[in-house]
């Protein structure tokens, strides 16, 4: 395996974001090739050596060992609407071909103007048969939520769920006690010491599971039994290459219930692939392998700064020999 993740041997891409997002407007991470393909390891620059092994053992499972079988060939997605003006959140909706739009919230303090009209716009694109569902990363308070979840709620006309709107468990299960909209689950679950056990079934109604940091599809399936709760799968921000894993992940899940997040390489100004991963009439297809990067993309998106590919190359072999 150390042969496999060679620093020296990884490409470490950086592909422009056409909005802001997740307060980045540059993707950077490493690409891999192994016996069964390639794989991508591109943690946030804020996430430890420990916290990156999880998205590396994922890396690992792509390119060595593949995933399991699928259950299902294609995979129902929501459009993604960043923190962005409501003209351009509506043309974001309508372009999509998506019956269900995640919305981002609560981006900088004082936001909640904003987000009642992002939403509105979103529901005027979507008709009142579509579904919204908004991410407020963990930002708020449980009085804070409380009264904002009851606004964006009105503003929406409803709204399938709101997503992590509070950092910790207790804070989530007090905010489901006092609202009617459903909670799903984020950081509650991937960011807990032990996946495995988190305890999240009295805080939330919906888990949300991304398998690239969770290490990997079989390990992501594991909580998802543990965990107890319908599930949505979501990206992490990656590549195509990268983004593969998940719909392998929301492939192979027994049930899937609801639309998943994996519409994010719509917000990148490129991929590394020739064919990317984007929603067609609202779907994506589960792949048997991961797709190959294209000899010309790789080039455009090769990472300019010499510092940071070694900043990259560094981080790969410390958290290398994190894995077992």
């Amino acid at each position: 395996m150390n042969d496999l993740l060679d620093p020296r041997a990884a490409f470490v891409y950086a592909i422009p974001l056409r909005t802001r997002f997740r307060g980045i407007t540059v993707r950077e991470g490493v690409l891999i090739e192994g016996p069964h393909g390639w794989g991508e390891f591109c943690p946030f620059a804020e996430y430890d050596d420990r916290e990156a092994a999880g998205w590396l053992a994922t890396t690992v499972e792509q390119i060595t060992v593949g995933w399991p079988a699928p259950v299902r060939d294609r995979i129902p997605v929501n459009c993604i609407v960043p923190a962005v003006d409501p003209v351009r959140a509506h043309a974001i909706v309508t372009e999509s071909g998506c019956r269900t739009a995640k919305v981002k919230i609560a981006d900088h303090p004082g936001s909640l103007p904003e987000d009642l009209a992002r939403v509105e716009a979103v529901r005027d694109a979507l008709g009142p048969g579509g579904a919204i569902r908004v991410d407020a990363n963990a930002i708020w308070d449980i009085e804070t939520a409380v009264h904002h979840i009851q606004l964006i709620e009105k503003a929406a006309g409803g709204l399938e769920y709101v997503e992590q709107p509070c950092r910790d468990v207790e804070e989530l299960a007090a905010v489901r006690r006092r609202i009617d909209v459903r909670i799903a689950a984020d950081e509650s679950i991937r960011r807990a010491a032990d996946p495995l056990r988190a305890a999240v079934t009295e805080a939330a109604d919906i888990a949300v599971l991304k398998c690239t940091p969770l290490g990997g599809v079989r390990r992501a399936l594991r909580v998802a039994e543990a965990v107890g709760l319908p599930c949505v799968v979501s990206s992490a921000l990656e590549t195509s290459i990268g983004l593969s894993a998940q719909l392998a992940l929301a492939g192979a899940l027994p049930e899937l219930d609801f639309a998943c997040g994996l519409g994010t390489v719509n917000l990148f100004e490129g991929d590394v692939v020739a064919d990317s991963l984007r929603p067609v009439d609202g779907h994506l297809p589960v792949l048997n392998t991961p797709p190959a990067p294209d000899p010309a993309r790789l080039q455009r998106f090769r990472h300019p700064d010499p510092d940071r590919v070694e900043w990259w190359r560094t981080r790969l072999e410390r958290v290398r020999l994190l894995l077992p």
